[in-house]
């Protein structure tokens, strides 16, 4: 055999293997059958189904500026796409001893699941210097369970410090992870994952993927566009054996959280005059459809309330 064909024939080879592997993990994916879903398409927001609006001004536990606020969060179109959309807007506005508005909605005691793919479409706002959206899942057993015992799974957040330093705050974004017996001194165990994306998040809608089941936690960036992305958040939850361990925090039911936070831990900013996001107005986070799937399989969890 010649060289030449030689060469032909191995790259057919890799190329077909490939190939192969892609449509077993597109098929193992198409397994999946919807489960909940919001698609923000009614003139309000479902408060009485499937949302709980979050009011308080407590900071989140990271020092944060704003006040959660009803009037923060609303349904409506977004301007350049026609999307209709959850939107949370964020302003500065001397509102019960804080300087800013913003808002937080939970699915808490409306909707519970434990394992599967959850996903959602968000265009982040221009973060700038100090905002924080985040999109985030949190144990239901938080109320009796103390943060971080309660164990947290962040799918996707910005506007960290370390983007704004490199002047990359459009790009840089994380998943995590927190768990832990105490948040006593900061010890708890946690793991990040930061990533300085090749294009802008804040321009359009982008799609944000969990595949969470019984051995590991995976996170996706547009999977709707580029199906073969690797995920850019990755942890095994398999093993019981230490004390914190992760398999201890997340085999339970968690509940879905969206926010957008002003200022605190995560930028480090914490004087209102520091926030150039809301120098020029408002801050919107637009949210076109949060999405829950599951394959129907033991140890899957899915609750309504």
């Amino acid at each position: 055999m010649n060289k030449s064909l030689t060469i032909t024939i191995l790259f057919s080879l890799v190329f077909l293997s490939q190939n192969l592997f892609s449509q077993i993990q597109k098929s193992s994916l198409d397994n999946y059958k919807l489960i909940w879903q919001d698609n923000f398409d009614s003139k309000k927001l479902d408060v009485k189904n499937k949302w709980t609006v979050v009011v308080d001004g407590d900071g989140g536990g990271n020092r944060e500026l704003q006040y959660y606020s009803r009037k923060n969060i609303s349904v409506g179109k977004e301007p350049l796409s026609g999307e209709s959309c959850m939107i949370i807007k964020a302003k500065k506005s001397n509102y019960k001893s804080k300087p800013a508005t913003s808002g937080r909605i939970t699915t808490q005691n409306k909707m519970t699941f434990q394992y599967g793919k959850v996903e959602a479409r968000i265009k982040m706002p221009k973060t700038a210097n100090g905002l924080w959206p985040a999109f985030w899942l949190l144990g239901s057993d938080n109320n009796v369970n103390v943060w971080p015992k309660c164990g947290e799974i962040d799918i996707v957040e910005m506007g960290h410090k370390t983007g704004i330093d490199k002047n990359i705050q459009d790009r840089y974004f994380n998943g995590a992870c927190h768990w832990g017996e105490s948040w006593n001194g900061g010890s708890y165990p946690n793991k990040g994952m930061a990533k300085t994306n090749e294009y802008s998040l804040q321009d359009d809608f982008h799609l944000y993927t969990l595949i969470w089941n019984v051995d590991s936690i995976k996170m996706y960036l547009d999977t709707d566009k580029f199906p073969n992305n690797e995920p850019y958040f990755v942890m095994p939850i398999n093993t019981k054996d230490e004390p914190n361990c992760t398999g201890r925090y997340f085999h339970k039911p968690y509940f879905i959280l969206f926010n957008l936070a002003v200022g605190g831990t995560f930028s480090e900013i914490y004087n209102i005059n520091e926030i150039t996001a809301l120098k020029s107005g408002s801050g919107i986070m637009y949210v076109d459809y949060i999405k829950v799937y599951q394959k129907g399989i033991d140890k899957e969890e899915f609750h309504t309330y």
